[in-house]
């Protein structure tokens, strides 16, 4: 499992078998969204202070490259080939498009305005958007490379995950304090479910049954049922100040980065219990796990 540390400019590598912190890499200023290639053999980091991306050499726990990028990027995704990543530019209303072959930017895609964060179907032919200061999704499509659609998302859309069939997406918005479910053909929202203030991430089990809300105001992951779009669980991480911020979903675990704590909560999927919490660094920001 691998943390990004936004006030440390410090990315954490964790064991997730023992969940201790194996190795701290120093990053590019201000990190912030990181993803895992399928290889397991990189991991991405958006340095949303250097507008820059960060590439980790996983054998060595060094970077190897940084790629100059737009202003303040933020979420990043990968293609399921690996071949691409993804990144939400946030201060330039656009993505940049990296070839994880030559580690440049190979195209820069104009979308919204500040995105957050970025999710790609499991069948890679389309990437989403979360434009928090348009309330929309963008819809890219992967081979042409262009935004074919701009779906209504709420206010302040944050976070953003794509069911397996590529039918629903999930987008978790700031102000108005819910998940809205959006059907991607129609891009008519579904369902709207409240899950408190401050809801700033959301990621969906591989099993597809669930999805996960990370709530900053009263320090919670909502457990959201996607059969009936109701809360199943609310897991308490700690006091208001804990301020949950992203979640990663696994088989295995739900991790959640707590920024004012500077902890990481494992959860267990089955049970939903806490099972562990980690220190890392100064305000961990993203989070991504092992493929």
């Amino acid at each position: 499992m691998y943390v990004t540390n936004q006030l440390d400019n410090t990315l954490s590598v964790i064991n997730s078998h023992t969940n201790r912190v194996t190795a701290t890499v120093p990053a590019g200023r201000a990190p912030e969204g990181i993803a895992v290639t399928p290889d397991r053999r990189h991991v991405y980091i958006a340095d949303n202070g250097s507008g820059k991306v960060s590439v980790l050499d996983t054998r060595t726990d060094k970077i190897i490259a940084t790629v100059p990028v737009g202003r303040k990027p933020s979420g990043i995704a990968l293609t399921p080939d690996g071949r691409h990543v993804y990144v939400a530019d946030g201060g330039s209303n656009s993505v940049s498009v990296l070839d994880t072959r030559t580690n440049r930017v190979a195209t820069t895609i104009p979308v919204g305005t500040s995105p957050v964060s970025v999710a790609i179907s499991r069948g890679g032919t389309a990437a989403y958007v979360a434009n928090a200061g348009s309330g929309t999704l963008s819809v890219i499509d992967t081979r042409t490379r262009r935004t074919v659609r701009a779906l209504h998302a709420g206010r302040t859309p944050v976070g953003v995950a794509v069911t397996a069939d590529g039918r629903s997406a999930y987008v978790a918005n700031e102000v108005t304090a819910s998940v809205s479910v959006i059907a991607t053909r129609t891009g008519r929202i579904t369902a709207t479910v409240p899950v408190g203030e401050g809801a700033f991430d959301v990621a969906l089990g591989p099993d597809g049954r669930s999805a996960y809300a990370a709530v900053l105001g009263p320090g919670n992951v909502s457990a959201i049922s996607t059969q009936t779009h109701r809360i199943t669980r609310t897991v308490n991480l700690g006091p208001p100040q804990t301020d949950p911020f992203n979640v990663v979903a696994t088989s295995r675990a739900v991790y959640v980065t707590n920024q004012g704590a500077g902890t990481v909560t494992i959860i267990d999927p089955e049970t939903l219990n806490v099972a562990a919490t980690v220190t890392v660094g100064s305000s961990p920001y993203g989070v991504a796990a092992d493929p």
